[in-house]
């Protein structure tokens, strides 16, 4: 959410962040219903202080002058009931305008509406050079019986699926690897709700931009929504219990099932488990000191690359731009791993800061020794399940269509060196 005393004071400039987010504000509207509220917060106050020195007055009065006053005063409380309504019709106008707009970009977000006018940061790794046709990541899992697409659908629908076998394992190994590494690095590991209060989604600034791709359950009865990421969640760890300014950065790894409506995806990447409803996640989330946030944002970042670093997977660091960014982010990075039979990078992890934006709008605060201030919320993928077990099957096939595990997952997979063909079970 946007503090409006700061739009105010620096308007230029937000108007150039939403400019440069490609969302259409009018500032004008929103700053004139501001002026309109504060100056009825002043008349309402001026009319209750009013009445407040009436009442103590009355009861000092003759009987003529307190029948007097008790008619002024009635006549005072029906104009300030009507004032108080304008005040807070006014208010509820500034809060729904307020929820739609987006947290500006930071001045190195580069221009650009689309995925397309991304910036490429840095590439890292070698592209593995095959002397056979590779197989996509579809064709090797249903060769080794680790993926069946086809009983999901029937199941579940489409772009539902099962993993089986060692694709399975190969899941549990990243996430138990992974854990380790995060409790090493000081994280606190947290398995979150996946179904979550429309006021989180709203907190956490999902709502209103993208509730088009949550799914509701029992709308009317239960309404809870099927969280995207467990960022959602986790950010509530701290609305309702505010850190001290010493625990600060308070990180956290989350993990969680994440379920999207993938709308108005029809026919793309549709094939296989790339895009897909629901997938498995591990999440980074730091509440952090607002001095320290863009040095956090790094770190996150960092990371993700040495996760991918040590999976042996070729990757490119992208710069978001504004366009592309989504409404909390200030600024976000995406690591791009190579797909083989695409022939380009698909992004794998992502890792944004949403300096106060988050915390303005879900009241996320650190105690200091002069009151409290608002944190700032960073948060970053560790782990999305479906992409990254796609990118290790593609990167680390054989021709024989069996696939290498990568070294630091085989002591997790009980020493399991190569996945090899097998007859299908059932």
């Amino acid at each position: 959410m946007i503090d409006l005393k700061q739009l105010r004071e620096n308007r230029v400039a937000y108007e150039a962040g939403f400019k440069k987010k490609h969302v259409d504000v009018n500032v004008d509207v929103l700053l004139e219903l501001d002026e309109k509220h504060r100056e009825c917060i002043g008349k309402v106050e001026a009319m209750r202080a009013k009445k407040n020195e009436a009442s103590k007055q009355i009861p000092t009065l003759a009987d003529e002058a307190r029948t007097e006053k008790i008619k002024e005063m009635k006549e005072l409380g029906e104009e300030l009931d009507q004032a108080e309504y304008e005040m807070n019709t006014i208010f509820a106008q500034i809060k729904e305008i307020q929820a739609t707009l987006p947290n500006p970009p930071h001045p190195s977000v580069p221009q650009g509406e689309t995925d397309e006018e991304n910036q490429v940061i840095k590439t890292v790794g070698e592209i593995p050079v095959f002397d056979f046709k590779p197989k996509d990541h579809l064709e090797l899992g249903e060769l080794l019986d680790l993926i069946d697409m086809e009983t999901g659908a029937k199941v579940s629908g489409s772009r539902f699926y099962y993993l089986k076998n060692e694709l399975v394992q190969m899941e549990f190994a990243l996430i138990n690897w992974l854990l380790q590494k995060y409790v090493a690095k000081g994280f606190t590991p947290v398995t979150t709700p996946m179904l979550v209060k429309e006021e989180m989604m709203y907190a956490t600034g999902f709502f209103p931009a993208d509730k088009n791709e949550v799914y509701k359950v029992n709308p009317g009865e239960d309404d809870l929504y099927l969280v995207g990421t467990s960022e959602v969640p986790l950010a509530g760890l701290h609305m309702f219990n505010p850190l001290k300014e010493e625990q600060l950065p308070k990180r956290y790894i989350g993990y969680s099932s994440c379920f999207r409506r993938e709308a108005g995806s029809y026919g793309k990447d549709t094939k296989g488990i790339l895009r897909v409803h629901q997938f498995d996640k591990m999440e980074m989330f730091s509440f952090c000191h607002p001095d320290k946030s863009w040095e956090e944002h790094d770190f996150l970042l960092s990371i993700e690359e040495e996760i991918l670093q040590e999976l042996g997977l070729p990757y490119q660091v992208m710069n978001i731009c504004g366009g592309d960014l989504g409404a909390p982010a200030a600024k976000k990075y995406d690591c791009e791993v190579w797909i083989p039979t695409q022939e380009k990078y698909r992004e794998l992890t992502s890792c944004s800061n949403c300096t106060d934006f988050q915390a303005r709008r879900g009241g996320i605060r650190f105690k200091t020794e002069n009151g409290t201030e608002l944190a700032h919320t960073l948060n970053g993928t560790a782990m999305a399940s479906t992409r990254t077990l796609i990118a290790i099957l593609e990167n680390y096939q054989n021709e024989d269509g069996s696939v290498r595990v990568p070294d630091v997952l085989q002591s997790y997979m009980g020493g399991t060196k190569v996945i090899k063909p097998k007859k299908q079970n059932y």
